[in-house]
């Protein structure tokens, strides 16, 4: 079942509208789902879809040459000479309508032949530019698209029409996965698997979150239980160093220095470890709302929730675990305070999105210039503190501030004066707005607190659409 993707299929929808020759360059981290999203546009309008291997150029070149013939011919004749002749070949033929050439993978043919990115520049320039043909390059390798197709010093810069990055789901959209589930269930699986859809697709919403966990992720032979090795040792040459990298960021280092530390490397080494980290999308750099990209402030998180959910927990635990048995491993994992402590961070960054959405939807005070979290000083209490979201507008007259809370108690007095007290150190926007998001509901005295100060308070459920709400 394909789920999602509206806007990323409106923009190929309209690109291959346009009567003129289309060059989408379209990326993404690998498991996101550009293959299926692809493959679903090629089932609505067919053409030519190559799906190159790590292989050499010659078989590479033969299969290609394949498709090319059996979409044109309806047989195989035999390899062309070379890629030149195969790419001619198709400006040659006469074309009804427009011709999807869609190549995934791509990187797979250049790596063996750097030549491929001139051969396409050049029937592009002198062949393709005036034929009805959309032709879409794809790759798993973020930086080899960026730097290597899209950039300034590659052959092909500037002949592409569009780019499309394809993104992990929001929570929201990954909660179309589970139309059974109740809106907490729909957070911690979100929470668990992040926004990649072959791994949303592997719970069952007619089982329960822990159940999930220990056919899913602990039981031996389930696509889960090694994955975020394997793609470690596909996609990086010292896996070994970038899981001690991962280890001390879920365990809660996040400064460089600290992470350097923890895995006992010099911190300019550990910093072209994190950089390579940060390229394939698995490591984000976040500084505090408002301040400069060269803030020394900056610290680093896992970017993808099922890195996360793993190197938290499975990662160090694995010999404990199998001793255990995966079904009280699964349910240790599940424990109130195990689990609600690990969500923490999640649920700030879902509130953040819902924020955004919100946002967008033109349905806060004011669109915001600037929006993420905040930590620094608080001069009040002489220590540091910290704000969940906090938002300005473009002059930062106006503000909104935010407070999310995944704990098993109700939001309450303390909490709201903390959050209050956090809020007052910024005392340049004249328009403030408060917000709270509380997994367990409110106090009576916040409840009151806040109606009289017109703070925002928000549970679980109103993060989805009406009428989502899970099974009665």
């Amino acid at each position: 079942m394909f789920i999602g993707r509206k806007k990323e299929l409106s923009i190929l929808e309209n690109m291959y509208a346009a009567d003129r020759f289309e060059f989408l360059v379209l990326f993404g981290r690998r498991r996101v789902g550009k293959t299926f999203l692809l493959q679903e546009f090629y089932k609505r309008h067919g053409g030519i879809f190559f799906s190159a291997q790590e292989k050499n150029d010659a078989l590479n070149l033969e299969d290609f040459s394949k498709a090319v013939q059996n979409y044109f011919e309806n047989q195989f004749y035999g390899k062309f000479s070379s890629w030149e002749a195969a790419l001619e070949y198709i400006g040659k033929r006469e074309i009804t309508g427009k011709l999807i050439l869609i190549i995934d993978e791509f990187p797979f043919i250049a790596s063996e032949n750097p030549a491929i990115k001139s051969i396409l520049q050049h029937t592009i320039d002198h062949v393709w530019r005036e034929k009805n043909i959309f032709l879409i390059l794809c790759g798993s390798s973020v930086s080899f698209m960026e730097n290597e197709v899209m950039g300034y010093q590659s052959p092909l810069y500037g002949r592409a029409t569009g780019q499309l990055e394809v993104c992990p789901f929001d929570y929201w959209e990954s909660a179309a996965f589970f139309p059974h589930y109740m809106p907490e269930e729909k957070l911690l699986a979100y929470g668990i698997l992040g926004g990649i859809p072959c791994y949303l697709q592997t719970f069952r919403d007619d089982r329960s979150i822990t159940e999930n966990i220990e056919t899913q992720i602990l039981r031996t032979g389930s696509f889960l239980k090694e994955e975020p090795q394997l793609l470690l040792k596909m996609e990086l040459r010292e896996p070994a160093v970038y899981n001690s990298i991962f280890e001390a960021i879920a365990g809660g280092a996040s400064r460089l220095n600290d992470i350097s530390q923890k895995i006992h490397e010099e911190s300019y080494k550990c910093a072209k470890y994190i950089s390579t980290l940060r390229s394939i999308k698995l490591i984000d750099k976040t500084i505090p709302c408002g301040e400069p990209e060269s803030s020394k402030k900056s610290i680093y998180k896992i970017a993808d929730n099922f890195y996360s959910f793993w190197y938290h927990f499975i990662f160090a635990n694995r010999s404990y675990y199998e001793m255990l048995g995966e079904e009280d491993a699964a349910r240790e994992i599940m424990s109130v305070e195990s689990i609600s402590d690990y969500m923490g961070h999640v649920f700030e960054e879902i509130c953040r999105q819902y924020m955004v959405r919100l946002a967008k939807n033109k349905r806060l005070p004011f669109v915001p210039h600037v929006i993420g979290k905040w930590w620094g000083n608080n001069p009040a209490k002489k220590a540091q503190d910290d704000i969940d979201i906090l938002a300005f507008d473009k002059n930062r007259d106006s503000a909104i501030f935010c407070e999310c809370k995944y704990r098993n108690h109700v939001f309450d007095k303390k909490e709201y004066e903390d959050f209050m007290s956090a809020s007052a150190i910024f005392t340049q926007p004249v328009n403030r707005y408060y917000y709270i998001f509380s997994k367990e509901g409110y106090s009576d005295w916040v409840k009151n607190a806040a109606q009289a100060q017109g703070v925002q308070l928000l549970g679980i459920e109103d993060l989805f659409p009406e009428g989502d709400k899970g099974r009665p």
